[in-house]
């Protein structure tokens, strides 16, 4: 059985994007490094589609989001609808699929517009001497102040997931990957910490913790302590992390 939403603008073309998530490995172009899902890129009527397949889950996970939680193409889309309402920078949703059967949930499929940027948070992180880099970073500091105050806390705000396009010489940011979310008040620590993924750059921390501090008007020294402590602590618990997986394929050979 597949479960299918697609957005009101795009119904007219259901069955044309039933066709495509069908045979959905031999569409497009194979689209960013491919880990657990994979995205392809495909021409659909003047537009380019994002779609993004994926991996079926696993044992009793097909049964939780089978019947009990909504899947990750689900929350995508439902996550990205909800922000543009709240007018923050996201792709176009289009559609998301589901493959069910008694099991529970087999492969599932989200759909949005593929935005053609300039760069993203990451590139900030490896080339400090990208053209504008502070003002980039300044810029993208309040844009997720901005979030905040929306009650929007992005699990997965992480250097590859906002996108950074210059339009008209203002930049202007956007988010994806977007099934991880809550939408609710957040503490100061909750904020602060939402910033610990994105660099492991004390120069850019502080950068960040100095445009936070203008916004808020909370004093340099608290913002750039707190930010820098939990971004110490994300860096030491990935490398912690990382050795042992290494370790254990070591062991494993």
């Amino acid at each position: 059985m597949l479960k299918k939403v697609v957005h009101k603008n795009f119904v007219a073309y259901e069955d044309e994007l039933i066709n495509i998530v069908q045979d959905f490995d031999h569409q497009g172009e194979v689209f960013g490094n491919q880990n657990r899902n994979t995205i392809r890129v495909v021409d659909f009527n003047h537009l380019k589609l994002n779609i993004k397949s994926f991996r079926p889950p696993k044992l009793i996970n097909k049964i939780v989001y089978g019947y009990f939680r909504k899947s990750k193409a689900e929350r995508s889309y439902i996550y990205a609808n909800k922000l543009l309402e709240l007018e923050i920078g996201t792709p176009q949703p289009i559609a998301y699929f589901e493959e069910k059967s008694v099991l529970g949930l087999g492969k599932s499929f989200y759909i949005s517009e593929h935005l053609d940027v300039d760069l993203t948070y990451k590139e900030l992180v490896e080339n400090p001497e990208y053209p504008e880099h502070e003002i980039i970073l300044r810029g993208f500091t309040r844009f997720t102040h901005n979030l905040h105050e929306n009650r929007v806390l992005f699990k997965d705000h992480s250097p590859g997931n906002t996108l950074i396009m210059k339009r008209d010489e203002v930049y202007h940011f956007g988010l994806v990957d977007l099934n991880r979310m809550e939408f609710k008040n957040l503490s100061f620590d909750e904020r602060i910490q939402n910033f610990s993924r994105l660099t492991p750059k004390k120069e850019m921390v502080a950068i960040m913790s100095d445009e936070y501090a203008k916004i808020t008007g909370k004093s340099y020294d608290l913002v750039f302590d707190a930010m820098w402590e939990a971004t110490s602590k994300f860096q030491e618990k990935f490398f912690r992390k990382r050795r042992l997986k290494q370790q254990f394929k070591f062991f494993k050979k």
